[in-house]
């Protein structure tokens, strides 16, 4: 006698099962941003606390990549370097034209030129040349990334100065001097400006002549716009210091996004 199977039973979904279950991953992505995102203290010009600055964390918040940022600042390096030096050739030596003792018979070497490399005045071998570049090639997204990693390291080890506004509508260096004593009044970047050279590095939003003319006068601190940072600048100063701050990180985000 042939038997029929039954279907199991599905079971019944609990209340308590049902608040287990996970959300999709793009439902739970804006509280994933919220925790991971960074908070900075902002300052004004006297040093005192000006409130807090929320960080996005694709720009200050990645880890170190040496092997990176090690390439990329080569790579600049060598396509800032101008060749300069330039050695002539035994063919571009004036004179050496005529054989300067017959061939045989004078018991001496016998020689066809007197500007080989061999003679004194003659060419140089081998040596430096105008002609050679050494620009090496730098993918964007190497380039932007680079960035983003020595802005993360700097803000990571303490080195970012976020200042509501330097308030200076005149060039005036003894005004720059009173804001560089009251930020060093800071917890924590009371040595920061005293250093002899590359202290600091000032990002402004856009180019402000009243600021560079004020701080021109300093020899370690440095200039800068917030759109021409590169890791090479960053990794030269031991400070960074980012005027307006608010609008210079919506700046560095519409920089980075574009």
């Amino acid at each position: 006698m042939a038997t029929t199977k039954t279907a199991p039973k599905k079971k019944a979904v609990t209340k308590k099962a049902a608040s287990s279950v996970k959300a999709p991953r793009a439902a739970r992505a804006p509280k994933a941003q919220a925790e991971n995102a960074l908070e900075a203290s902002l300052f004004d010009v006297k040093g005192a606390s000006a409130g807090t600055l929320t960080l996005p964390p694709n720009i200050f918040g990645l880890p170190w990549n040496a092997d990176l940022v090690h390439q990329v600042v080569i790579s600049m390096q060598a396509n800032a370097r101008g060749p300069i030096a330039h050695t002539k050739d035994r063919s571009e030596v004036r004179g050496g034209g005529r054989k300067p003792w017959k061939q045989k018979g004078t018991g001496r070497a016998r020689h066809g030129s007197s500007r080989s490399p061999i003679w004194v005045g003659g060419g140089v071998a081998h040596g430096p040349r105008n002609e050679k570049s050494y620009a090496k090639k730098i993918n964007r997204n190497m380039r932007r990334k680079a960035l983003l990693v020595a802005l993360s390291r700097k803000y990571r080890d303490g080195e970012v100065v976020f200042v509501s506004d330097f308030g200076l509508t005149t060039p005036k260096a003894s005004k720059a001097k009173e804001i560089l004593t009251s930020l060093s009044k800071i917890k924590g970047y009371e040595h920061a400006f005293v250093k002899k050279s590359n202290a600091a590095l000032i990002a402004t939003v856009a180019r402000d002549a009243s600021i560079i003319k004020s701080f021109g006068n300093f020899g370690n601190i440095t200039v800068t716009e917030v759109g021409n940072l590169n890791p090479v600048s960053i990794l030269s100063a031991k400070y960074l210091v980012l005027a307006d701050a608010k609008a210079a990180v919506e700046a560095l985000s519409k920089r980075i996004n574009s």
